[in-house]
């Protein structure tokens, strides 16, 4: 049995310029079927515990991968950002990671590394984690 969720609390990217940046983001959630998960304030964009605003100096560098449910939502994803203004780096496919990985890879307008990936068939536990605000120790 494996556990996912657990690790990360957020992530944060700083990006050149935010707007291509909201575009591409966009095209990406939708193409897995999360744009459900897409909001906006001024001057950031989120998606449940991914967090993007405007750099001010130097903007991150890093590498990302979106969970998908098939192989049809890596296809989506990897043609949806592409005409969003992402560049190729690796077309969907299966990959040695593991027996069943299925995956694209497609550069972010700011270099970020992007990837949406199918494990193959899972039954999950639950399809998100619901946190209530407890109140402070007495």
């Amino acid at each position: 049995m494996a556990h996912c969720g657990r690790l990360l609390d957020h992530v944060h990217l700083r990006v050149s310029d935010l707007a291509a940046s909201r575009r591409f983001y966009r095209a990406a959630l939708a193409a897995i079927g999360r744009l459900d998960a897409f909001g906006e304030a001024a001057g950031c964009f989120f998606a449940d515990e991914f967090y993007v605003d405007q750099a001010d100096g130097r903007v991150s560098h890093v590498h990302l991968a979106f969970q998908a449910r098939s192989e049809a939502e890596v296809q989506r994803f990897h043609a949806m950002t592409l005409a969003a203004g992402g560049r190729d780096q690796g077309g969907p496919g299966p990959r040695r990671y593991h027996p069943g990985y299925y995956a694209a890879f497609v550069l972010d307008p700011d270099g970020n590394n992007i990837e949406a990936v199918y494990h193959g068939p899972t039954a999950r536990s639950a399809d998100s984690v619901e946190v209530t605000r407890l109140p402070p120790p007495a």
